[in-house]
């Protein structure tokens, strides 16, 4: 079997997974509980927060524990909109966020909120200068992913975040669930970002847990009420063993932060060349300022879904451009904003790195590739 989808989701690490099953085993407590129990869950909750704050160089107090990056986003996204309602009712988004975002965003038009679309470029990077003219007086939110999850393409959160510098009173929101690990903290978070979103699942931790990063000072409403856990800000019963196996899962991949780029970067330049050499093939992806880890391309004709059960007969995994979208075949978001053909976008596949890949993986996946372009060749 060869992997290529690890931006959808990756294989929890052993060691993650031995310590989400020792915490169930062993702490049974809830960490409200006034009891040894209790405490022991809480000490441990509040070890993880800790060492999640430690590997971004934040506070303990700026991390709050959620079930992934579509809650996170929902939360600060709307979360914004309540806390701020007073002083204004526009919120920014780009064109190429995730339906997270953009969704959320969008259900907020309903209850009276305006939402303005940030346009990207063909390369798929936000046009800083027309997302500087779409800011008002009643702007309260700028939100931007820091990777591109269908096509790679990284933000350009620094610039964003110089003009926001004019503009203290506006949350900046940055989707951080493709950048962690993969693109150094400096890029995308900086000291002008109020909040990031992260998925654990993204960096070999559990499914149905995350964080978001909440800068301090700055306003969030609640998204769920209940017993007040989390500071009173997200109440719910919090996954012990979840968070405890996202802290290891992050502090292990973080340890590999110097190298896995590098790794995954020389994959990507070898699909891609070997990809571009074939006609009829476009790669979606560019070079400069996009991330190691992700590759799209299409193959002239052939829509993506077909392309990927092609791959899956022969035990070989990717995605169409987003996990998300494409059960319920979706065209790329992104493409379309990227003013991609519609034929073309239609196409478009996603190959996906991660440090367990390898170059005799990327041949052998070549050598299927040639063998379903001969086969599609004679179809057409």
């Amino acid at each position: 079997m060869i992997y290529f989808d690890n931006s959808a989701t990756t294989a929890i690490f052993p060691q993650a997974l031995d310590a989400y099953v020792k915490t169930s085993q062993r702490i049974i407590g809830n960490p409200s509980s006034l009891h040894e129990l209790g405490t022991q869950a809480q000490r441990l909750l509040q070890q993880a927060r800790k060492q999640i704050a430690d590997l971004l160089a934040v506070e303990a107090s700026e991390i709050f524990f959620t079930s992934g990056g579509t809650e996170g986003d929902n939360w600060v996204v709307k979360g914004t909109a309540l806390a701020k309602k007073e002083f204004g009712n526009h919120l920014i988004i780009s064109g190429v966020e995730h339906p997270a975002v953009t969704k959320a965003a969008m259900q907020l038009t309903e209850l009276g909120f305006e939402v303005s679309v940030a346009p990207v470029n063909e390369q798929g990077f936000v046009r800083v200068d027309q997302l500087a003219a779409l800011i008002r007086p009643e702007t309260i939110l700028v939100s931007i992913m820091g990777v591109n999850n269908e096509i790679g393409a990284i933000q350009p959160i620094q610039a964003i975040s110089t003009l926001l510098e004019n503009y203290p009173t506006i949350h900046f929101h940055v989707d951080a669930v493709q950048a962690i690990g993969k693109v150094a903290h400096a890029i995308w978070l900086t000291s002008r970002v109020d909040f990031a979103t992260f998925s654990a699942h993204k960096f070999h931790g559990p499914r149905g847990v995350g964080f978001i990063y909440w800068r301090q000072g700055r306003k969030l409403s609640n998204l769920l009420n209940g017993g007040g856990q989390e500071g009173g800000f997200r109440s719910s019963t919090e996954n012990v063993p979840g968070i405890v196996a996202m802290s290891k899962a992050l502090r292990l991949y973080m340890e590999k932060i110097a190298e896995r780029p590098a790794h995954t970067k020389v994959i990507r330049s070898y699909l891609k060349e070997a990809l571009s050499s074939y006609e009829g093939v476009t790669i979606f992806s560019g070079e400069t300022d996009f991330a190691p880890h992700i590759l799209c391309f299409g193959l002239k004709g052939i829509r993506g879904e077909v392309m990927v059960h092609a791959f899956e007969e022969k035990q070989i995994y990717l995605s169409t451009t987003s996990a998300c979208s494409s059960r319920k075949k979706l065209d790329s978001s992104t493409l379309h904003a990227m003013n991609v053909p519609h034929e073309k976008a239609t196409t478009a596949v996603r190959i996906s790195l991660d440090e367990a890949n390898t170059i005799a993986e990327a041949e052998q996946f070549m050598v299927v590739f040639n063998h379903l372009y001969k086969k599609f060749a004679k179809i057409g």
